[in-house]
């Protein structure tokens, strides 16, 4: 279970999240949709604590933490609640001076202090769960896109975490490589794996999440099943965002 409470987050002046309020059940996939700058990848990294909340109780399994404007959180349990996480970015951030099964094993050995030829074997595991495993030795400077982006994936679930986030991990991609990212992570979430990604592919949202949560100046203006909220939006707010990544006339 992974539940987000009353998730503050503020830079500044400004305030980018609202008091959120999310429950993930184990081995579901959600999807977070809304506009740029609403608050999607910040609530991801308020997950795994790449940005510390404000305020607020994120809990991850039997790890829990509270967070205060008056209260720093100790490092230990920083790490702990963040080695339940494994994170898909973007850009891939692959090491360019390290190969596929390096940039895989690279956690594994650094973080969690794993030998070398344990630490080898599971990154070539997951290699060939998503289809790479013919790449290992492989620069990512010579890997497609795509490619790229699975072994980004391979890597996030090198130390088998309690949930996977996913920030926008299709649209650095033209089309054709970003199926390929699709059917790994759908591969995924039909072994079970619990999911939160943040997207604007409606497609990548309506093929794998079981919920879609809206996400709007910080806050959640609706959530649903895909099929509720992409075709019958109770908010027209809702509505009127969903048009313009389709291109329908939203109903009055």
């Amino acid at each position: 279970m992974i539940r987000l409470q009353q998730i503050v987050k503020r830079f500044g002046e400004a305030t980018i999240l609202k008091g959120v309020d999310l429950t993930l059940a184990e081995g579901t996939v959600t999807a977070l949709i809304g506009p740029s700058g609403g608050g999607k990848s910040t609530l991801l990294r308020c997950v795994n604590l790449l940005e510390i909340p404000t305020s607020g109780t994120v809990e991850i399994g039997d790890s829990r933490i509270a967070f205060s404007p008056d209260r720093k959180p100790s490092r230990a349990d920083v790490l702990r609640l963040r080695r339940r996480t494994g994170m898909v970015f973007q850009n891939f951030q692959l090491f360019p001076h390290q190969t596929a099964v390096e940039n895989v094993e690279e956690g594994l050995r650094t973080v969690l202090g794993w030998p070398k030829d344990k630490a080898r074997a599971r990154a070539m595991d997951l290699l060939d769960k998503v289809g790479l495993s013919g790449k290992a030795d492989a620069w990512p400077a010579t890997l497609s896109g795509g490619q790229q982006q699975r072994v980004a994936i391979a890597r996030a679930l090198a130390p088998s975490p309690s949930v996977l986030l996913c920030d926008e991990p299709t649209s650095a991609l033209d089309p054709e490589l970003a199926e390929e990212v699709v059917e790994v992570l759908a591969g995924l979430a039909r072994e079970g794996t619990t999911m939160l990604m943040a997207t604007h592919d409606l497609r990548l949202a309506r093929r794998m999440a079981g919920e879609v949560v809206f996400l709007e100046a910080g806050q959640i203006v609706e959530q649903g099943p895909p099929e509720r909220l992409f075709g019958q939006p109770e908010q027209a707010r809702t509505a009127r965002f969903i048009a313009t990544l389709t291109g329908a006339t939203p109903e009055p």
